[in-house]
Order: C-alpha cells, then sequence, then structure tokens
C-alpha cells in the first residue's frame, strides 16, 4: 500500500471522523488523478486523489463553483485539502452517457445535455476563467504533428506539407477567434456525462474550462472520439441546440455556425489524435490509440465541403491510418 493512499486514508478518517468506511477504486482517467468511490454506511461519495504538482486542484473548485452558481449538475463539495490534492465529492453513480447511448436513448440523452449545455453557455461566470487564445489553440494542433506523426508514426511531412499545416493552422485558428467567446467544459463528451435521476446529466471533469469558442463543447459531444453518429443525427441535434440557444435569446445564424461548429472540430481531432498518441507513448495508455482512426475520421468527412482540409486529408488518408493499421 502506497504512503500516498495510506496519506489519503488517514485524511479521510480526520474529515469524516470514523475509520469505519470503504474505498474502491472509482474509474481510469486520462491524467494524474485517480477516483475512488467512498462507502460510508447506507451513503457513497467519490474520492478525488489530484497529487501535487502534476495536479492543481484549485481550478477544479473555481469551476465548479461557477457552474453551480448556474444550477448546472455537478459534483458538491463536501470537503477539500488543496496542499495534498484530495477532495470528497458527490456520487453520480456508474451511469457513463457512452454505456447508455443507442439508438433508442440518443435523442433523450443527447437533448439533456445540449440543454445544460445551452444554460451554463449563457449563465456561467467566465472571468476567472483563461482564455482559449491563439498560443494554446496552436499549442494544442501541434499535438497531431509532434507526437501522433513525429513520435508514434515516424511520418516527416515535406516543406510543402509543413506550408500547407500552417496555413490550415492560421485558418482554425481565425475560426475559433471569430466566434462569440463562452463559457467551454473542454472536455464534454460521453465519458464525462453521466446519467443521474435529476438534472440529467452530471457533468465531470472540467477543471480545464476556458474562455472560448461557443462551438466548442457542442463539437465535443455531438463528434464524439468516442463515439460516432451518422451525419443527419448530428445535424437534427445541432438544430436542437441552436433551438436552445434561441430560447434563451441568443441568436446564432444558422450557415455561419455550420462553418464554425466544423472547423471547430478540425481543430480538436487534430488535438485529440496527438494526445490519444501522447497517452501511450508518455503514460503507457496504449488503449486510446484504437481510438485515432474514428476522430480522424471526422475530418475525412469534411474534405467535400472545406477545400482547404484537402491537403491535411491527403496526410491522413495516405500516412495515417495506414500506418495505425501496420502498428
Amino acid at each position: 500500500m502506497s504512503k500516498r493512499y495510506e496519506s489519503l486514508k488517514h485524511w479521510l478518517s480526520e474529515i469524516l471522523e470514523t475509520s469505519d468506511f470503504e474505498l474502491k477504486p472509482a474509474s481510469e482517467d486520462a491524467s494524474f488523478r485517480s477516483y475512488y468511490r467512498l462507502f460510508l454506511q447506507d451513503k457513497t461519495f467519490i474520492v478525488m486523489d489530484a497529487p501535487p504538482p502534476q495536479e492543481d486542484c484549485k481550478p477544479f473548485v473555481k469551476v465548479t463553483n461557477a457552474l453551480l452558481a448556474c444550477e448546472t449538475n455537478v459534483p458538491t463539495i463536501h470537503n477539500l485539502d488543496l496542499d495534498q490534492g484530495f477532495l470528497l465529492l458527490d456520487d453520480f453513480g456508474d451511469d457513463l452517457y457512452l454505456d447508455k447511448l443507442n439508438s433508442s436513448s440518443a435523442n433523450k440523452l443527447y437533448s439533456d445535455a445540449i440543454s445544460a449545455l445551452a444554460e451554463f453557455q449563457i449563465l456561467a461566470e467566465v472571468k476567472e476563467l483563461d482564455d482559449y487564445n491563439e498560443p494554446l489553440l496552436r499549442r494544442e494542433m501541434r499535438l497531431f504533428t509532434e507526437w501522433l506523426l513525429g513520435k508514434h508514426l515516424k511520418v516527416e511531412l515535406s516543406n510543402a506539407q509543413t506550408n500547407s499545416m500552417a496555413l490550415l493552422f492560421d485558418t482554425l485558428v481565425d475560426n475559433a477567434q471569430q466566434q462569440p467567446q463562452t463559457f467551454v467544459h473542454r472536455d464534454f463528451h460521453s465519458r464525462n456525462l453521466m446519467i443521474t435521476k435529476a438534472n440529467n446529466p452530471g457533468i465531470i471533469d472540467y477543471q480545464d474550462a476556458v474562455n472560448g469558442p461557443i462551438s466548442y463543447d457542442l463539437v465535443s459531444l455531438l463528434k464524439d472520439c468516442y463515439i460516432k453518429w451518422s451525419k443527419n443525427e448530428i445535424n437534427g441535434w445541432l438544430e436542437y441546440y441552436l433551438n436552445q440557444l434561441s430560447q434563451r435569446g441568443f441568436e446564432v445564424d444558422r450557415e455561419q455556425f455550420q462553418r464554425w461548429f466544423d472547423l471547430m472540430g478540425v481543430q480538436r481531432h487534430l488535438k485529440a489524435s496527438g494526445i490519444f498518441a501522447r497517452l501511450s507513448h508518455r503514460d503507457g495508455k496504449h488503449e486510446y490509440l484504437k481510438d485515432v482512426p474514428r476522430t480522424l475520421s471526422y475530418i475525412i468527412d469534411l474534405q467535400e465541403d472545406y477545400q482547404e482540409l484537402v491537403p491535411l486529408c491527403l496526410i491522413i488518408e495516405e500516412f495515417v491510418l495506414p500506418k495505425l493499421e501496420e502498428t
């Protein structure tokens, strides 16, 4: 038993004033954080273990308070020790959206998630959040070239390909910055949404929230790296989202939003595929590599509608996907 685990149990014993509880691992996470389910009499809680200096709990606390203020269904923090990186939270259970999504459940679950998204986009306070600025957008996209192309696949781009990627990055940054800026969860997808009996969904893993492009979270939700829906289904949910915004007094041009949404997805999927490669090589979490082809397929799907994506799609189709099949 590790020294940190012993420290966690000691902290819990002090705040609960009893050692008569049970801890069990609760979930995997693509970070240094660990989660446990705490059983205490007839109640359960989630314990977050976020070891400093790899993880900083202060952003989680700050964003939790911002979301609770607009009645978003996020875990209440019952106790915390920021110096040690320990938090005691509400338990939303085990019903991940990803595990329950199917053709019968999708409309209801996505309608709930989209309604919650529109609500916190309109209401959540963003003044204390970092901006989703140009350096961050570019740093994220470079994960694709540095970790997926370079580190994982050993692909060396030609000068012409490098230049075309640079032009595309410029386009994607401009697309993000010209959008209305709002609260961005940044990982609003089926592995971070929990099915709850009241005020569905329960929303988790929002500590990296920023003030950024309005289309970003909707892309995360509807063009999910872990589950894929048809174009018609995605368009239907997009319409529902725009109606939700309109009901809250926020009007967006449909055609303009479609471009924002599509190109924002390209930025996100470049980032995500690079992160999956980094998780494999840096952290030994190889299981994420199987999600790369699905993630990149969203970019391929757009090449007939956006001429500026053709050079990237050629790289993906001619170099990336064949090499992924070999690894």
